[in-house]
């Protein structure tokens, strides 16, 4: 791989759309949580430049793997934030240790998205979601954050019941 393929990103045009959708969703979340928008508008806006950034960033140089990665981020994002309360207290109470608040943020954004998907999208097997989690740990986060992430989440899967059927 030479240089600028790897600056491109972590995900090329030949990877699942779902993964590219996982990374935006977690850099999306990240900042979110980062900027705190105070209205609704503001929200939009940054909504709004996040997706023109990741459209020029040149991660997905095919247009349709971007349009598919684009609504799968969305649903997650929308799904994370809709039910962050929720999810908050099943990781909490998974990591007696560990008070969410005190966890990397990048670590605490790519968690919340694999609960989401366990609790609510039975289409996607448990150990997708835990295994697609520890690999965007490892490009984002921590050398020591995947290990984290699968204690977690490994404590979650057991626990947790899922929403609709499987399909």
């Amino acid at each position: 791989m030479d240089e600028k393929q790897h600056n491109q990103g972590h995900v090329n045009v030949h990877s699942h759309f779902k993964r590219l959708g996982r990374e935006f969703a977690m850099q999306y979340l990240y900042m979110q949580e980062l900027s705190k928008a105070a209205t609704a508008d503001e929200e939009a806006a940054a909504r709004d430049n996040f997706w023109i950034q990741a459209e020029n960033s040149g991660i997905a140089v095919d247009e349709r793997v971007f349009a598919k990665a684009r609504l799968y981020a969305e649903k997650l994002i929308e799904g994370v934030l809709e039910n962050q309360q929720e999810i908050d207290e099943i990781i909490s109470t998974s990591s007696e240790r560990w008070d969410i608040s005190r966890m990397p943020n990048v670590d605490r954004n790519i968690i919340r998205i694999a609960v989401y998907e366990l609790k609510h999208c039975p289409d996607i097997p448990v150990l997708v979601s835990i295994n697609e989690a520890i690999e965007i740990a490892k490009d984002y986060a921590t050398e020591r954050s995947g290990n984290f992430i699968n204690g977690i989440l490994n404590g979650i899967k057991d626990t947790i019941q899922r929403d609709g059927p499987a399909k």
